[in-house]
Parts: C-alpha cells; structure tokens; sequence
C-alpha cells in the first residue's frame, strides 16, 4: 500500500492523511510485555508492561512504538494520556505501511 501524499485513507483501528497515521489504542499497562497484542474491537491493542502511574506506561509506549516502527520518539505524539483509550500520531514510514498491509490482505 503506497500512500500519495494528501490521499485520504481510513480503516478502522487506524486513519492516514499528509504522511501521518493515526492509530486508535487500547493501552493495556501491567503486561507481561510489549507487544502488539492484534484488534480490540475498533482499535489496536497494545501491552505495556510499566504501570499506568505518573505517565510510565505513556513513556513506555512511546519507547515501544519508536523501536518498533524506526520513528523518533520526539515524533510520536499521544492524545487521551489518562485514558485507556488512546490516539497515537506518528510520521508514516514503510515499517508502518508493511505493518499496515498485514490488516488490510
């Protein structure tokens, strides 16, 4: 999946627009550890092991996800911090896309 710059594309658990994706997160903190645990409903589930205290689970989701997709961990910005339920923003980039292809084949 090659997406143009300003192609509006959508799915469920996730939205792309002007070389960003959107994920929709249900964060999972307390986990045994961190992985992509696959579709929860409307959203994508990710396990955290850190607790959700003083923003260590946030911190180690952004950890998480940098490594995972090769972004900067300064690009990767979190919307609903408190909530379990979470909007992750991030540059788009071929790691992305690739895992992005293994929902949409």
């Amino acid at each position: 999946m090659k997406i143009n710059n300003g192609e509006w594309k959508m799915s469920k658990f996730y939205e792309i627009k002007d070389e960003k994706v959107i994920f929709y997160v249900k964060a999972q903190p307390n986990s045994s550890k961190n992985k992509i645990a696959g579709l929860y409903g409307d959203n994508l589930k990710i396990n955290i092991k850190a607790p959700a205290v003083e923003g260590a689970a946030n911190k180690e989701l952004i950890k998480f996800l940098s490594k995972t997709f090769k972004v900067s961990k300064s690009d990767i910005i979190i919307k609903g911090e408190t909530s379990k339920r979470k909007q992750i923003i991030m540059p788009l980039n071929e790691k992305i896309e690739n895992f992005l292809k293994e929902f949409n084949d």
